[in-house]
C-alpha cells in the first residue's frame, strides 16, 4: 500500500504512516496494541515521555521479533518530572529496550528552557551522542522555528503539529515555512472532523468522496492529509480500522475533491473559532456576574 517512506533532512526516511500511544494509557492494553498494529503493517511506532507507556512500547517491539531496523521509533522530551533532556533520552531508551530512537522531539516549545537555542543544542548533542538518527520538534508555530533556525547546527527533522481540515486555514503558514525549510510536517488528530466534531461543514464533502472512492470518511481525511505531504500519526484499538488506514493510502484525490475539503474545512473553523469566542464571552460574563454579586454582598462599591 503506498504509504510511501518520506526522506528527512538528516538523511533518513520515515514512514508516512504511523501508530500513535497517545492515548493508549498503559499496562497490557498498550502492549497488545501496539502489537496490534505491528502485526497489521505498521512500521512506525510513536510515543512521548509524558504518555507514560514506553516501557510498554518496549516490551511489544521485543515481544514482536522484529529486528530493531524493521520499526521506526519515535518518542518525545515531554519535561517530565522536571527531568532534563540529557537524562530523559536516556531514560527513554532504557524504557523503550532499545540502543537508539529514529525520531527524537521536543514536545512542545514551552519545555524549551531556559530559551530555544539552549533547548535545541541539548538535542543536537542526543544526535551527536547517537542515541537518536534524526531530531525535531512538535508544535512548534512559525515564530519558534525562526528561533530555532537563527542559532541551529542541525535542523529540525520534523514538525508534528495537530492537523486536520479544520485547523488547516490556521496552521498553513507552519506547513509553508516547514516546507520552504526543508522541515517535515507530522499530523496528530487527523480524524478529530469525524470522532469529536461531527455534523460540520465538512460532512457533506467527505461522504460525497467516500462513496465516490467506495471508501470510509475517515479514510478520505487519511488521504487528505497525505495530500498535504504529511506523515500521519493515528491510532485505533481495532484490527479493521488499523487495516483501513493502511488502505487509504491508496486513495489519490482530484484537486477538486482536496478544494471541497479546505472550504469546508475554512467555513468550519470560522464556526469553531466562534463558538470558542461565545463560550469565552459567556464565562466571563458568568465570572462578572459573581464577582459584583460579591461586591455587593460584602458592600464593596465597583464604581
Amino acid at each position: 500500500m503506498p504509504w510511501e517512506s518520506i526522506k528527512l533532512n538528516s538523511g533518513y526516511y520515515i514512514p508516512s504512516i504511523g501508530f500513535g500511544t497517545w492515548t493508549l494509557g498503559n499496562g497490557q492494553g498498550p502492549v497488545d496494541q501496539v502489537e496490534q498494529a505491528l502485526e497489521n503493517g505498521y512500521n512506525h511506532i510513536d510515543t512521548a515521555q509524558s504518555y507514560r507507556n514506553e516501557g510498554e512500547t518496549g516490551v511489544a517491539l521485543k515481544e514482536s521479533g522484529l529486528s530493531r531496523s524493521d520499526v521506526f521509533v519515535t518518542t518525545k522530551y515531554s519535561g517530565t518530572n522536571g527531568l532534563d533532556i540529557p537524562t530523559s533520552i536516556k531514560n527513554s531508551v532504557n524504557s523503550l529496550g532499545v540502543s537508539y530512537v529514529d525520531l527524537y522531539l521536543v514536545h512542545s516549545p514551552r519545555l524549551a528552557v531556559p530559551d530555544i537555542p539552549t533547548c535545541w543544542a541539548q538535542m543536537e548533542k542526543v544526535k551527536e551522542d547517537g542515541l537518536a538518527k534524526s531530531i525535531g520538534i512538535s508544535n512548534f508555530g512559525v515564530q519558534d522555528m525562526e528561533i530555532l533556525l537563527g542559532s541551529a547546527k542541525i535542523k529540525p527533522a520534523v514538525n508534528q503539529i495537530l492537523l486536520h481540515p479544520y485547523v488547516y486555514q490556521r496552521q498553513k503558514p507552519i506547513l509553508e515555512y516547514a516546507a520552504a525549510n526543508g522541515i517535515v510536517i507530522e499530523a496528530y488528530s487527523a480524524l478529530i472532523p469525524i470522532t469529536k466534531l461531527p455534523g460540520g461543514p465538512l460532512d457533506k464533502p467527505l461522504n460525497e468522496i467516500a462513496a465516490k472512492f467506495g471508501a470510509t470518511t475517515e479514510q478520505v481525511l487519511l488521504a487528505w492529509t497525505k495530500a498535504k505531504g504529511a506523515v500521519v500519526v493515528t491510532t485505533s484499538s481495532k484490527k479493521t480500522r488499523l487495516q483501513g488506514y493502511l488502505a487509504a493510502g491508496d486513495i489519490v484525490l482530484s484537486a477538486e475533491d482536496i478544494a471541497a475539503i479546505d472550504a469546508a474545512g475554512a467555513l468550519g473553523e470560522k464556526k469553531v473559532n466562534m463558538k470558542t469566542v461565545l463560550k469565552r464571552v459567556v464565562v466571563g460574563a458568568i465570572a462578572c456576574t459573581a464577582v459584583f454579586g460579591a461586591c455587593n454582598f460584602f458592600g464593596i462599591s465597583m464604581m
